[in-house]
Protein backbone atom coordinates (compact mmCIF):
# COMPACT_ATOMS: atom_id res chain seq x y z
CA UNK A 1 0.00 0.00 0.00
CA UNK A 2 1.32 3.39 -0.97
CA UNK A 3 2.25 5.82 1.83
CA UNK A 4 -0.22 8.49 0.60
CA UNK A 5 -3.06 6.00 0.75
CA UNK A 6 -2.16 5.06 4.36
CA UNK A 7 -2.17 8.71 5.36
CA UNK A 8 -5.53 9.19 3.64
CA UNK A 9 -7.07 6.21 5.51
CA UNK A 10 -5.63 7.44 8.80
CA UNK A 11 -7.24 10.84 8.27
CA UNK A 12 -10.60 9.25 7.61
CA UNK A 13 -10.24 7.14 10.76
CA UNK A 14 -9.36 10.17 12.87
CA UNK A 15 -12.28 12.15 11.45
CA UNK A 16 -14.74 9.36 12.23
CA UNK A 17 -13.31 9.01 15.75
CA UNK A 18 -13.52 12.75 16.38
CA UNK A 19 -17.09 12.99 15.08
CA UNK A 20 -18.16 10.03 17.21
CA UNK A 21 -16.67 11.53 20.36
CA UNK A 22 -18.14 14.95 19.60
CA UNK A 23 -21.55 13.43 18.97
CA UNK A 24 -21.48 11.50 22.24
CA UNK A 25 -20.46 14.55 24.22
CA UNK A 26 -23.31 16.60 22.75
CA UNK A 27 -26.01 13.95 22.88
CA UNK A 28 -27.75 15.15 26.05
CA UNK A 29 -30.41 12.51 25.66
CA UNK A 30 -27.84 9.92 26.72
CA UNK A 31 -26.87 11.81 29.88
CA UNK A 32 -28.47 10.46 33.06
CA UNK A 33 -30.82 13.13 34.48
CA UNK A 34 -31.15 13.17 38.26
CA UNK A 35 -34.78 12.91 39.33
CA UNK A 36 -35.28 13.86 42.98
CA UNK A 37 -38.84 12.53 42.85
CA UNK A 38 -37.75 8.95 42.18
CA UNK A 39 -34.16 8.70 43.43
CA UNK A 40 -33.44 6.97 46.76
CA UNK A 41 -33.49 9.48 49.60
CA UNK A 42 -29.80 8.95 50.35
CA UNK A 43 -29.03 10.14 46.82
CA UNK A 44 -31.29 13.18 47.25
CA UNK A 45 -29.39 14.22 50.37
CA UNK A 46 -26.06 13.56 48.68
CA UNK A 47 -27.11 15.68 45.73
CA UNK A 48 -28.09 18.48 48.13
CA UNK A 49 -24.81 18.39 50.04
CA UNK A 50 -22.67 21.46 49.44
CA UNK A 51 -25.45 23.27 47.54
CA UNK A 52 -27.30 26.55 48.06
CA UNK A 53 -31.09 26.76 48.41
CA UNK A 54 -32.95 29.98 47.59
CA UNK A 55 -35.99 30.42 49.84
CA UNK A 56 -38.68 33.13 49.70
CA UNK A 57 -40.86 33.80 52.74
CA UNK A 58 -42.75 36.45 54.69
CA UNK A 59 -40.37 38.14 57.11
CA UNK A 60 -42.71 40.34 59.11
CA UNK A 61 -42.15 38.80 62.53
CA UNK A 62 -38.83 39.10 64.42
CA UNK A 63 -39.18 35.76 66.22
CA UNK A 64 -39.92 33.87 63.00
CA UNK A 65 -36.94 35.57 61.38
CA UNK A 66 -34.74 34.66 64.34
CA UNK A 67 -35.90 31.01 64.24
CA UNK A 68 -34.94 30.72 60.60
CA UNK A 69 -31.77 32.83 60.70
CA UNK A 70 -30.30 31.80 64.03
CA UNK A 71 -31.29 28.15 64.25
CA UNK A 72 -32.47 26.68 60.94
CA UNK A 73 -29.72 28.20 58.76
CA UNK A 74 -26.80 27.10 61.01
CA UNK A 75 -28.31 23.63 61.55
CA UNK A 76 -28.68 23.05 57.80
CA UNK A 77 -25.09 24.07 57.22
CA UNK A 78 -23.82 21.86 60.04
CA UNK A 79 -25.90 18.77 59.25
CA UNK A 80 -26.19 18.86 55.46
CA UNK A 81 -23.60 21.41 54.29
CA UNK A 82 -26.49 23.37 52.75
CA UNK A 83 -26.42 27.16 52.48
CA UNK A 84 -29.96 28.49 52.91
CA UNK A 85 -30.45 31.98 51.46
CA UNK A 86 -33.67 33.65 52.64
CA UNK A 87 -35.30 36.43 50.63
CA UNK A 88 -38.43 38.41 51.63
CA UNK A 89 -41.61 37.79 49.68
CA UNK A 90 -45.09 36.39 50.16
CA UNK A 91 -48.38 35.59 48.46
CA UNK A 92 -48.83 37.78 45.42
CA UNK A 93 -45.10 38.44 45.16
CA UNK A 94 -44.39 34.74 44.76
CA UNK A 95 -47.23 34.36 42.26
CA UNK A 96 -46.00 37.34 40.20
CA UNK A 97 -42.43 36.04 40.27
CA UNK A 98 -43.35 32.59 38.97
CA UNK A 99 -45.79 33.98 36.40
CA UNK A 100 -43.12 36.38 35.15
CA UNK A 101 -40.60 33.57 34.84
CA UNK A 102 -43.10 31.51 32.87
CA UNK A 103 -43.85 34.39 30.51
CA UNK A 104 -40.11 34.93 30.00
CA UNK A 105 -39.74 31.17 29.34
CA UNK A 106 -37.10 30.87 32.05
CA UNK A 107 -36.12 27.26 32.63
CA UNK A 108 -34.42 28.00 35.95
CA UNK A 109 -36.44 29.73 38.66
CA UNK A 110 -34.75 32.26 40.92
CA UNK A 111 -36.18 30.48 43.98
CA UNK A 112 -36.08 26.84 45.06
CA UNK A 113 -38.87 26.95 47.63
CA UNK A 114 -41.52 29.30 49.01
CA UNK A 115 -43.75 29.61 52.08
CA UNK A 116 -47.35 29.60 50.84
CA UNK A 117 -50.95 28.58 51.44
CA UNK A 118 -54.50 29.21 50.32
CA UNK A 119 -54.99 31.53 47.39
CA UNK A 120 -51.26 31.49 46.59
CA UNK A 121 -51.37 27.70 46.25
CA UNK A 122 -54.52 28.01 44.15
CA UNK A 123 -53.04 30.59 41.78
CA UNK A 124 -49.66 28.88 41.34
CA UNK A 125 -51.30 25.54 40.70
CA UNK A 126 -53.60 27.13 38.13
CA UNK A 127 -50.56 28.04 36.01
CA UNK A 128 -48.86 24.67 36.53
CA UNK A 129 -45.83 26.16 38.25
CA UNK A 130 -45.42 23.64 41.10
CA UNK A 131 -42.94 20.79 41.40
CA UNK A 132 -44.16 17.43 42.60
CA UNK A 133 -45.81 15.58 43.99
CA UNK A 134 -42.90 15.56 46.46
CA UNK A 135 -44.28 15.82 50.02
CA UNK A 136 -44.74 12.15 50.81
CA UNK A 137 -41.27 11.39 49.42
CA UNK A 138 -39.79 13.09 52.49
CA UNK A 139 -38.83 10.62 55.26
CA UNK A 140 -40.28 12.83 58.00
CA UNK A 141 -43.62 13.01 56.19
CA UNK A 142 -44.47 9.73 57.93
CA UNK A 143 -45.23 11.82 61.02
CA UNK A 144 -47.48 14.41 59.32
CA UNK A 145 -51.18 14.24 60.16
CA UNK A 146 -52.35 14.21 56.53
CA UNK A 147 -55.70 12.69 57.56
CA UNK A 148 -56.52 15.87 59.46
CA UNK A 149 -58.59 17.97 57.01
CA UNK A 150 -57.14 21.17 58.51
CA UNK A 151 -53.70 19.94 57.38
CA UNK A 152 -54.25 17.77 54.31
CA UNK A 153 -56.66 20.26 52.70
CA UNK A 154 -55.67 23.85 51.94
CA UNK A 155 -58.59 26.26 51.30
CA UNK A 156 -60.73 23.31 50.07
CA UNK A 157 -57.85 22.05 47.90
CA UNK A 158 -56.24 18.65 48.60
CA UNK A 159 -52.51 19.34 48.77
CA UNK A 160 -51.82 16.17 46.71
CA UNK A 161 -48.12 16.31 47.53
CA UNK A 162 -47.54 19.62 45.73
CA UNK A 163 -47.03 21.45 49.01
CA UNK A 164 -45.79 20.13 52.34
CA UNK A 165 -47.52 21.14 55.60
CA UNK A 166 -45.26 23.12 57.95
CA UNK A 167 -47.43 24.70 60.65
CA UNK A 168 -51.03 24.75 61.85
CA UNK A 169 -52.80 27.61 63.63
CA UNK A 170 -56.27 28.74 64.70
CA UNK A 171 -57.40 32.35 64.75
CA UNK A 172 -58.00 33.94 68.14
CA UNK A 173 -59.17 37.26 69.52
CA UNK A 174 -56.81 38.86 72.05
CA UNK A 175 -57.91 41.01 75.00
CA UNK A 176 -56.59 42.35 78.30
CA UNK A 177 -58.17 40.32 81.13
CA UNK A 178 -57.90 43.32 83.48
CA UNK A 179 -59.43 45.94 81.18
CA UNK A 180 -62.00 43.56 79.69
CA UNK A 181 -62.65 40.73 82.18
CA UNK A 182 -65.68 39.41 80.23
CA UNK A 183 -64.98 39.70 76.48
CA UNK A 184 -67.88 39.19 74.04
CA UNK A 185 -68.01 35.60 72.77
CA UNK A 186 -70.84 35.91 70.25
CA UNK A 187 -71.40 38.32 67.38
CA UNK A 188 -74.51 39.67 69.11
CA UNK A 189 -72.50 40.31 72.28
CA UNK A 190 -69.76 41.97 70.21
CA UNK A 191 -72.29 44.36 68.70
CA UNK A 192 -73.47 45.29 72.19
CA UNK A 193 -69.90 45.77 73.38
CA UNK A 194 -68.86 47.90 70.40
CA UNK A 195 -71.86 50.21 70.83
CA UNK A 196 -71.12 50.56 74.54
CA UNK A 197 -67.38 51.17 74.03
CA UNK A 198 -67.04 53.39 70.94
CA UNK A 199 -63.61 53.62 69.35
CA UNK A 200 -62.26 50.47 71.03
CA UNK A 201 -62.73 47.94 68.20
CA UNK A 202 -61.73 47.69 64.56
CA UNK A 203 -60.88 45.17 61.85
CA UNK A 204 -57.53 45.33 60.04
CA UNK A 205 -57.69 45.44 56.26
CA UNK A 206 -55.20 42.64 55.71
CA UNK A 207 -55.01 38.84 55.84
CA UNK A 208 -55.92 38.39 59.51
CA UNK A 209 -58.87 40.76 59.33
CA UNK A 210 -60.17 38.98 56.26
CA UNK A 211 -59.79 35.66 58.09
CA UNK A 212 -62.05 37.00 60.83
CA UNK A 213 -64.58 38.09 58.20
CA UNK A 214 -64.54 34.64 56.60
CA UNK A 215 -65.46 33.08 59.94
CA UNK A 216 -68.32 35.54 60.35
CA UNK A 217 -69.42 34.92 56.78
CA UNK A 218 -69.55 31.18 57.47
CA UNK A 219 -71.76 31.93 60.50
CA UNK A 220 -74.11 34.03 58.37
CA UNK A 221 -74.18 31.30 55.72
CA UNK A 222 -75.42 28.73 58.23
CA UNK A 223 -72.37 27.74 60.25
CA UNK A 224 -69.59 25.12 60.30
CA UNK A 225 -69.68 23.45 56.86
CA UNK A 226 -71.95 25.95 55.09
CA UNK A 227 -69.27 27.18 52.64
CA UNK A 228 -67.36 23.92 52.15
CA UNK A 229 -66.78 22.86 48.58
CA UNK A 230 -66.13 24.94 45.45
CA UNK A 231 -66.86 28.66 45.38
CA UNK A 232 -70.59 29.35 45.11
CA UNK A 233 -71.55 32.79 43.83
CA UNK A 234 -75.08 32.66 45.23
CA UNK A 235 -73.90 31.59 48.68
CA UNK A 236 -71.23 34.28 48.65
CA UNK A 237 -73.64 37.06 47.74
CA UNK A 238 -76.17 36.02 50.38
CA UNK A 239 -73.65 35.56 53.21
CA UNK A 240 -71.45 38.55 52.36
CA UNK A 241 -74.53 40.77 52.11
CA UNK A 242 -75.49 39.88 55.69
CA UNK A 243 -71.86 40.27 56.79
CA UNK A 244 -71.42 43.75 55.35
CA UNK A 245 -74.80 44.86 56.72
CA UNK A 246 -73.71 43.71 60.20
CA UNK A 247 -70.36 45.53 59.99
CA UNK A 248 -71.82 48.72 58.54
CA UNK A 249 -74.45 48.86 61.29
CA UNK A 250 -71.76 49.11 63.98
CA UNK A 251 -69.00 50.76 61.93
CA UNK A 252 -69.73 54.27 63.34
CA UNK A 253 -68.69 52.89 66.76
CA UNK A 254 -65.37 51.49 65.46
CA UNK A 255 -61.96 53.06 65.99
CA UNK A 256 -61.90 56.49 64.31
CA UNK A 257 -65.65 56.09 63.70
CA UNK A 258 -64.96 53.47 61.02
CA UNK A 259 -63.68 56.11 58.63
CA UNK A 260 -60.37 54.27 58.26
CA UNK A 261 -59.08 50.78 58.98
CA UNK A 262 -55.53 49.75 59.95
CA UNK A 263 -53.71 47.99 57.12
CA UNK A 264 -51.04 46.51 59.40
CA UNK A 265 -51.65 43.94 62.13
CA UNK A 266 -48.46 45.09 63.86
CA UNK A 267 -49.96 48.59 64.16
CA UNK A 268 -53.14 47.11 65.61
CA UNK A 269 -51.11 45.11 68.13
CA UNK A 270 -49.42 48.31 69.23
CA UNK A 271 -52.73 50.15 69.60
CA UNK A 272 -53.99 47.30 71.76
CA UNK A 273 -50.84 47.40 73.87
CA UNK A 274 -51.30 51.16 74.31
CA UNK A 275 -54.94 50.62 75.40
CA UNK A 276 -56.16 52.55 72.36
CA UNK A 277 -58.05 49.39 71.36
CA UNK A 278 -59.61 46.77 73.63
CA UNK A 279 -58.96 43.94 71.15
CA UNK A 280 -56.49 42.74 68.61
CA UNK A 281 -56.38 39.39 66.86
CA UNK A 282 -54.04 36.79 65.45
CA UNK A 283 -54.17 33.87 63.05
CA UNK A 284 -51.88 32.05 65.50
CA UNK A 285 -53.60 30.92 68.71
CA UNK A 286 -50.19 30.92 70.42
CA UNK A 287 -49.21 34.48 69.50
CA UNK A 288 -50.48 36.03 72.73
CA UNK A 289 -47.71 34.26 74.69
CA UNK A 290 -45.26 35.09 71.91
CA UNK A 291 -46.02 38.83 72.19
CA UNK A 292 -45.99 38.81 75.99
CA UNK A 293 -42.51 37.33 75.82
CA UNK A 294 -41.46 40.16 73.49
CA UNK A 295 -42.90 42.70 75.97
CA UNK A 296 -45.33 43.94 73.32
CA UNK A 297 -48.51 42.77 75.11
CA UNK A 298 -49.24 43.18 78.83
CA UNK A 299 -48.85 40.04 80.94
CA UNK A 300 -52.61 40.08 81.51
CA UNK A 301 -53.37 39.60 77.79
CA UNK A 302 -55.29 36.44 76.92
CA UNK A 303 -56.73 34.84 73.78
CA UNK A 304 -60.10 33.25 73.04
CA UNK A 305 -62.35 32.28 70.12
CA UNK A 306 -65.90 33.27 69.20
CA UNK A 307 -68.53 30.63 69.87
CA UNK A 308 -69.58 30.84 66.21
CA UNK A 309 -66.10 29.55 65.35
CA UNK A 310 -62.79 30.72 63.96
CA UNK A 311 -60.68 29.60 61.04
CA UNK A 312 -58.06 26.94 61.58
CA UNK A 313 -55.60 26.42 58.75
CA UNK A 314 -52.11 25.30 57.86
CA UNK A 315 -49.23 26.86 55.99
CA UNK A 316 -46.96 25.00 53.63
CA UNK A 317 -43.71 24.77 51.72
CA UNK A 318 -43.80 24.48 47.94
CA UNK A 319 -41.14 24.01 45.27
CA UNK A 320 -41.40 25.77 41.89
CA UNK A 321 -41.57 23.48 38.88
CA UNK A 322 -38.37 25.02 37.46
CA UNK A 323 -36.44 25.12 40.74
CA UNK A 324 -32.71 24.84 40.13
CA UNK A 325 -32.14 22.77 43.26
CA UNK A 326 -35.18 20.59 44.06
CA UNK A 327 -33.02 18.06 45.90
CA UNK A 328 -31.74 20.82 48.17
CA UNK A 329 -35.25 22.18 48.72
CA UNK A 330 -36.59 18.73 49.60
CA UNK A 331 -33.75 18.20 52.08
CA UNK A 332 -34.45 21.55 53.74
CA UNK A 333 -38.20 20.87 53.96
CA UNK A 334 -37.59 17.39 55.38
CA UNK A 335 -35.56 19.01 58.16
CA UNK A 336 -38.23 21.68 58.81
CA UNK A 337 -40.91 19.01 59.37
CA UNK A 338 -38.69 16.88 61.61
CA UNK A 339 -39.97 16.39 65.19
CA UNK A 340 -36.98 18.34 66.48
CA UNK A 341 -37.64 21.39 64.28
CA UNK A 342 -41.39 21.24 64.97
CA UNK A 343 -40.86 21.14 68.75
CA UNK A 344 -38.46 24.06 68.52
CA UNK A 345 -40.88 26.37 66.70
CA UNK A 346 -43.90 25.31 68.79
CA UNK A 347 -42.43 27.00 71.87
CA UNK A 348 -43.94 30.53 72.12
CA UNK A 349 -40.60 31.88 73.30
CA UNK A 350 -39.16 30.77 69.96
CA UNK A 351 -42.22 31.29 67.74
CA UNK A 352 -45.31 29.42 68.94
CA UNK A 353 -46.29 27.94 65.57
CA UNK A 354 -48.52 24.88 65.87
CA UNK A 355 -47.30 21.51 64.71
CA UNK A 356 -48.55 19.54 61.70
CA UNK A 357 -47.33 16.26 63.15
CA UNK A 358 -49.53 13.50 64.54
CA UNK A 359 -48.20 13.21 68.09
CA UNK A 360 -49.30 9.57 68.23
CA UNK A 361 -46.85 8.73 65.44
CA UNK A 362 -43.88 10.70 66.73
CA UNK A 363 -41.31 8.77 68.78
CA UNK A 364 -40.19 9.83 72.24
CA UNK A 365 -38.90 12.18 73.52
CA UNK A 366 -40.52 14.33 70.83
CA UNK A 367 -44.04 13.06 71.53
CA UNK A 368 -43.97 14.36 75.11
CA UNK A 369 -42.27 17.57 74.04
CA UNK A 370 -45.00 18.29 71.46
CA UNK A 371 -47.79 17.63 73.97
CA UNK A 372 -46.35 19.61 76.87
CA UNK A 373 -45.35 23.20 76.15
CA UNK A 374 -44.95 24.87 79.56
CA UNK A 375 -44.47 28.31 78.00
CA UNK A 376 -48.04 28.26 76.62
CA UNK A 377 -49.75 30.09 79.48
CA UNK A 378 -52.14 32.78 78.24
CA UNK A 379 -53.23 31.08 75.02
CA UNK A 380 -56.15 28.65 75.22
CA UNK A 381 -55.23 25.00 75.04
CA UNK A 382 -55.82 23.50 71.60
CA UNK A 383 -58.28 20.93 72.93
CA UNK A 384 -60.42 23.82 74.23
CA UNK A 385 -60.78 25.56 70.87
CA UNK A 386 -60.62 22.75 68.29
CA UNK A 387 -64.39 22.19 68.58
CA UNK A 388 -64.84 25.77 67.31
CA UNK A 389 -62.47 25.30 64.35
CA UNK A 390 -63.81 26.19 60.90
CA UNK A 391 -62.26 25.07 57.64
CA UNK A 392 -61.03 27.66 55.17
CA UNK A 393 -63.54 28.15 52.37
CA UNK A 394 -62.35 28.10 48.75
CA UNK A 395 -59.74 30.69 47.79
CA UNK A 396 -62.19 32.73 45.72
CA UNK A 397 -64.05 33.71 48.92
CA UNK A 398 -60.92 35.39 50.30
CA UNK A 399 -60.15 37.09 46.98
CA UNK A 400 -63.68 38.47 46.74
CA UNK A 401 -63.76 39.58 50.38
CA UNK A 402 -60.59 41.62 49.99
CA UNK A 403 -62.09 43.51 47.07
CA UNK A 404 -65.64 43.81 48.34
CA UNK A 405 -64.73 44.89 51.88
CA UNK A 406 -63.16 47.98 50.37
CA UNK A 407 -66.16 48.90 48.22
CA UNK A 408 -68.93 47.71 50.58
CA UNK A 409 -67.46 48.86 53.91
CA UNK A 410 -64.38 51.10 53.73
CA UNK A 411 -65.69 53.37 50.95
CA UNK A 412 -69.27 53.51 52.23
Amino acid sequence: MKFSKIVYLMRIFLCITFLTLFSCQNDTSKKPVFDALSAPWEQVEQRAKGSSVQLMMWQGDPLINAYMRDWVVPELRKRYDITLNIAPGQGNEIVKLLMGEQEARKTNSSIDMGWINGETFFQIRQIGALYGPFAKRLPNAQYIDFENPFIGIDFQQPVDGFECPWGNVQMCMIYDSVRTPAPPRTMADLETYVRAHPGKFTIPYEFTGMTLLKAWMIAFAGGKDALNGPFDEAKYKAASGKLFAYINSIKPFFWRKGETFPESLAAMHQMFANAELDFTMSNNDNEVDNKIHQNIFPKTAKAYVFESGTIQNSHYWAIPKNAQNPAGAMTVINFLISPEAQVKKLNPIVWGDGTVLNTQKVPEPWKTALEQIPERKNAPQRKEITEYALMEPASEYMIRLFADFRTQVIEQ
